[in-house]
């Protein structure tokens, strides 16, 4: 039998503790974004069929749509997928060789984030 060997690598499970870098942080916000968007697409899916079902399935989507908390969901909805969106593009930038340095990955990071705030608060200005 073969004796057990212990690693010496660190364990740590307290998710509090952990300090990703900016990459990291960009990469687990688009994967969020990716489930949101599959999770959310059910919901606008359902509605859209709703409104094209009837008159009154379209004054029924219309009204829901009004409400102060449709109106948050929707935003949520639109923020993934202007997030999802801008990291993607980054990503097909990168599948063409340009920021896959650290720095590069790093300015890339920050791009972003800083694209994607300003078109979340463009969205939300829009929606309400």
């Amino acid at each position: 039998m073969k004796k057990a060997v212990k690693s010496q690598r660190p364990v740590n499970l307290d998710l509090r503790t952990i300090k990703l870098p900016i990459t990291g942080v960009t990469s687990f916000l688009h994967r969020v974004s990716g489930i949101i968007l599959f999770l959310g697409i059910g919901f606008m899916l359902y509605a859209l069929s709703k409104s094209l079902g009837s008159e009154e399935g379209f004054a029924d989507v219309k009204a829901t749509l009004t409400s102060p908390l449709a109106k948050f969901v929707a935003w949520g909805l639109l923020s993934a997928l202007l997030y999802h969106l801008v990291a993607g593009v980054r990503h097909l930038i990168m599948d063409m060789g340009i920021g896959e340095t650290l720095e590069g990955g790093k300015l890339g990071s920050k791009i972003i984030i800083a694209v994607s705030a300003v078109l979340i608060v463009l969205a939300g200005v829009w929606i309400w």
